[in-house]
């Protein structure tokens, strides 16, 4: 289980640094009642996405499950290393078109409160179908063979890692206060510039820890 646990945590940090929910919740957290704001979207944002974890895991996982079972063992490693390769594969693609899309406008949502719960749910929902990372940890949780206890604790592991940066922002606005705006600016302003970089070398990173730790198990 704590094998599990580690990888729902490598390859939900590296899922996490997502433009796609930190930009809005940046957004979010200017608008009013900020601190409210933001804690309502990131609330959308994690019920969403471990819920559609739970249904493929305890549904269509089921039926995969059974098929792991007929292949053995090893497919949980050769799973492990599938994922770290995506994962690779996709610093790979990022690195190389960094400077485009660096230049692209950040998404630019109505930060009013009313919109923050819809908000969080719509991005997350449209961001499932590609959510490549997601679906590489989901077929290992369930490819662990651990009890749907076990498997719904891992997946809420990996959906409060996916959520930190969120949860980064909300610490701001509620410890910042008079600074908050500025600093979110400031946040905002980086997550434009860098975030090719900085998600490209974290996928980097953390995929090659994923590859490794199957690649061990099958030694």
């Amino acid at each position: 289980m704590l094998r599990l646990i580690a990888l729902m945590v490598t390859i939900a940090l590296g899922d996490s640094l997502n433009p796609s929910t930190i930009a809005p919740a940046l957004y979010v957290a200017s608008g009013e009642r900020a601190r409210l704001s933001v804690v309502e979207f990131t609330v959308a944002v994690f019920v969403v996405h471990l819920a559609a974890g739970v249904a493929l895991a305890l549904g269509p996982g089921r039926l995969l499950l059974s098929l792991v079972n007929q292949l053995g063992p090893t497919i949980r490693d050769l799973l492990e290393i599938a994922a770290g390769a995506a994962m690779v594969l996709a610093a790979g693609l990022l690195w190389r078109h960094r400077r485009r899309l660096s230049e692209k406008d950040l998404p630019d949502p109505n930060p009013q409160r009313k919109s923050s719960l819809l908000l969080g749910a719509t991005i997350i929902a449209a961001e499932l179908p590609t959510a490549f990372p997601y679906f590489a940890a989901i077929a290992a949780v369930v490819a662990s063979g651990q009890t749907t206890a076990g498997q719904l604790l891992a997946l809420a592991v990996y959906n409060i890692g996916f959520v930190l940066p969120l949860i980064g922002i909300i610490a701001t606005v509620l410890l910042a206060r008079d600074d908050a705006k500025e600093r979110l600016a400031r946040g905002r302003e980086f997550v434009q510039r860098r975030w090719p970089t900085v998600l490209a070398s974290v996928l980097l990173v953390f995929g090659l820890l994923v590859a490794i730790v199957g690649v061990g198990g099958l030694l």
